[in-house]
């Protein structure tokens, strides 16, 4: 079977254009991207969350599923990345961009929980997880990538990453699956 990307949301391209021109390389793979809008695509009026905005290839694939009455709050550390994402989706009403320190704006959130987080970023999976996960709503959705061992990681992220996935895999309060998939998925369901 065929896993090729067929259909990108429009802004995709010149995302990726402004962020190469950034020397910004670590944008959503697509396949996630793809899973991304089916997420999102299945929650009417939900609330996401996407720590992580980098260029926003992740929030373009996000907002492509969203339907209108959903909405986005999308959370970058680095204020000139986040501003190529702004610039190309800026004008959609649905997203919030916040320019912060994610862990800091998990620490200080005070909101309503999320159908959908999506945690790009060490901030809600390898630092501030236990409030990362507070803040999926029951039935909702934590979804992380990136956990396909590379040649280049040290040994202590592989370490970490063992880690992550074990107190994930053993949380009695979330159902887990892990995609050996795109850059390595694992997604989980909140059931209780």
């Amino acid at each position: 079977m065929d896993d090729t990307i067929t259909r990108l949301p429009p802004a995709v391209a010149a995302l990726r254009a402004a962020g190469a021109a950034h020397g910004f390389t670590l944008s959503c793979e697509e396949r996630t991207g793809a899973l991304l809008a089916v997420l999102a695509a299945a929650r009417p009026g939900g609330r996401i969350l996407e720590l992580g905005t980098g260029v926003g290839e992740g929030t373009a694939w996000l907002l492509s599923g969203m339907d209108a009455d959903a909405r986005l709050v999308s959370v970058e550390l680095d204020g000139a990345v986040q501003d190529l994402a702004r610039a190309e989706l800026g004008g959609d009403g649905r997203c919030a961009f916040v320019a912060g320190d994610g862990g800091t704006w998990l620490e200080e959130y005070r909101g309503e929980p999320f159908d959908l987080v999506f945690a790009d970023t060490w901030p809600g999976k390898f630092t501030h997880l236990e409030r990362a996960l507070d803040l999926v709503a029951p039935g909702g959705t934590y979804l992380i990538d990136d956990l396909l061992p590379l040649p280049d990681w040290p040994a202590e992220h592989t370490a970490a990453v063992d880690r992550l996935v074990g107190h994930l895999t053993g949380r009695p309060d979330f159902r887990t699956v892990r995609l050996a998939w795109s850059t390595g998925l694992l997604m989980a369901v909140r059931t209780a």
